[in-house]
Formats: C-alpha cells, structure tokens, sequence
C-alpha cells in the first residue's frame, strides 16, 4: 500500500483543515488507519484511528472533540477533519495503514505516508 497525504498548510488558531489520503491498491478496505502526528523534538503520537469500514474510531486526549476521522473505501482515501486548531496541533501530520482492522500502536501500522505539515499560528 502506497499513502499520499495532503492538506496541510498554514492556518489561523481557530481554524480549519481537511487532511486527505489516497491509498493506492485494491486492498485499501482491509486496513485499519490512523492518523499520527510529529512536532519537533517530540515523539510520534495518535492522533486518531478509524477501523477497515469507518464505523469505529478513536482520538488522542489533546484532540478530542476537535477532529473527526473519516474514510471512503470506494475512493482509496482517508481524512481528517481538523477544527478549532490550536498552535500546538502544529506539526507534520502521518497517515499510516494497519493490516489490523483497528490499531493504536505505532507498532502495528506497516505502511506510511510521506507526511503534510499543518502549520497553526496564533
């Protein structure tokens, strides 16, 4: 599985993103996907995680309520919807692809994307 993410950029604290994912192959419906995140200097962490057919999902504490994960298995694509940003959601957002049908670990995601930066000024 090949991931391209998109959608980051520079936005105002209170704004909002739409970070998208496209997934090349015909298998995309077979893996669980999550979003993670990665701000200099500090550790890769969750920032959600929605399983094979969307009906599941989770969110890391500092985002809850804020942001919604989504997927489009009839178009190979993943997204999240990022609102009410904060400048410290600024960082370089991952997409990744779990043969789990729901994963949380960054150990249990094999396939990654190449990264979007979303930058959150204050």
């Amino acid at each position: 599985v090949q991931l391209q993410a998109s959608g980051g950029g520079l936005v105002q604290a209170g704004g909002s993103l739409r970070l998208s994912c496209a997934a090349s192959g015909r298998t995309f419906s077979s893996y669980g996907m999550g979003w993670f995140r990665q701000a200099p200097g500090k550790e890769r962490e969750l920032v959600a995680a929605i399983n094979t057919i969307g009906s599941s999902t989770l969110y890391g504490e500092s985002v809850q309520g804020r942001f919604t994960a989504s997927r489009d298995n009839a178009k190979n694509t993943v997204y999240l919807q990022m609102s009410s940003l904060k400048p410290e959601d600024t960082a370089v957002y991952y997409c990744a692809a779990s043969p789990s049908a729901y994963a949380t670990q960054v150990s249990r995601y094999m396939y990654w994307g190449q990264g979007t930066l979303v930058t959150v000024s204050s």
